[in-house]
């Protein structure tokens, strides 16, 4: 697995990752409404690419360069904004790697936080994040519940 800066030339690749995973892993913890509010059929390239950019993002790739997961991260804020995996490189160690290499991007002391979904809170809490409280998203006129979920680094 290699990990490198996300470019615009992955964006259809990241938002092709990006739906087949939420509409696959999170599944279980969401209805089929709230997981095509969150993750569209139609999504909007130039906006994501923006949002990408504006941040330091990260892809995975295999050897091959087929692309295994992506984050991103306002590391000035300590806001780590999307970390998605394929849904068949689940629990391999993608999500480790991209949050390792964000966070250790981060100054001693920093607190972190991320916008967890349900399904996401084990391997969070698991990293060392706790809950600080639920919260109620609207997407496209659709209620998802997902988490505040904070951390300080060490140091």
């Amino acid at each position: 697995m290699r990990i490198r800066p996300y470019t615009a030339a992955d964006c259809p690749a990241v938002l092709a990752l990006f739906y087949h995973t939420v509409h696959t892993v999170n599944r279980r913890d969401y209805a089929p409404d709230q997981l095509d509010a969150w993750a569209p059929a139609d999504p909007d390239t130039a906006r994501w690419d923006s949002s990408l950019r504006q941040h330091t993002a990260l892809v995975a790739e295999d050897e091959a360069g087929r692309l295994l997961g992506f984050a991103d991260m306002d590391v000035t804020a300590g806001y780590l904004d999307r970390l998605y995996v394929a849904a068949g490189c689940q629990r391999q160690g993608v999500g480790a790697a991209l949050c390792d290499a964000l966070e250790g991007l981060l100054a001693p002391g920093t607190q972190v936080t991320v916008h967890a979904s349900l399904t996401a809170r084990p391997f969070f809490e698991a990293r060392g994040y706790r809950v600080v409280h639920t919260r109620q998203v609207e997407r496209r006129g659709v209620i998802l519940t997902n988490l505040l979920m904070e951390k300080r680094m060490p140091g």
